[in-house]
């Protein structure tokens, strides 16, 4: 089993995919602002499973294990995090639907999330390494 194939790091790896394709579309939508007719588009988010597993195909599945009845304990019910899911502004007169504010906001969502995601493959990376003594 190759460093790769672990579950974490494929997690991981998967997800700065994600988000560089991500950060495509949200560039492509802030090009597009002045073009009559055109519409932002998004890509999906990677959804997890109830017990922490990635819900995508071809992932392996990494779930959270309780192992003693007070760790993790809490109601089960989480309150769903607030997603923007629309402009705050209308249509322009020529059709356009981009909303140059909420892409620039995406984009620095999208950039603090990779971010983040980079800095804990690294850190993976790097505990795998001091545990095989390199």
């Amino acid at each position: 089993m190759s460093v790769t194939d672990l579950p974490l790091v494929a997690m991981l790896r998967n997800r700065m995919q994600w988000q560089q394709t991500r950060q495509k579309v949200l560039a492509e939508n802030v090009a597009n602002a002045d073009t009559p007719g055109f519409r932002a588009r998004e890509l999906k988010a990677p959804r997890f499973r109830p017990d922490g597993s990635l819900a995508a195909a071809g992932l392996p599945g990494v779930g959270l294990e309780r192992t003693s009845l007070v760790h993790l304990a809490g109601t089960g019910q989480a309150a769903p995090p607030e997603e923007r899911t629309g402009t705050r502004f209308e249509m322009m007169p020529s059709g356009n639907a981009v909303s140059l504010e909420d892409e620039m906001l995406k984009a620095a969502d999208n950039q603090g999330d990779y971010q983040l995601a980079s800095l804990l493959y690294r850190k993976s990376l790097q505990t795998l390494r001091i545990a095989v003594g390199k």
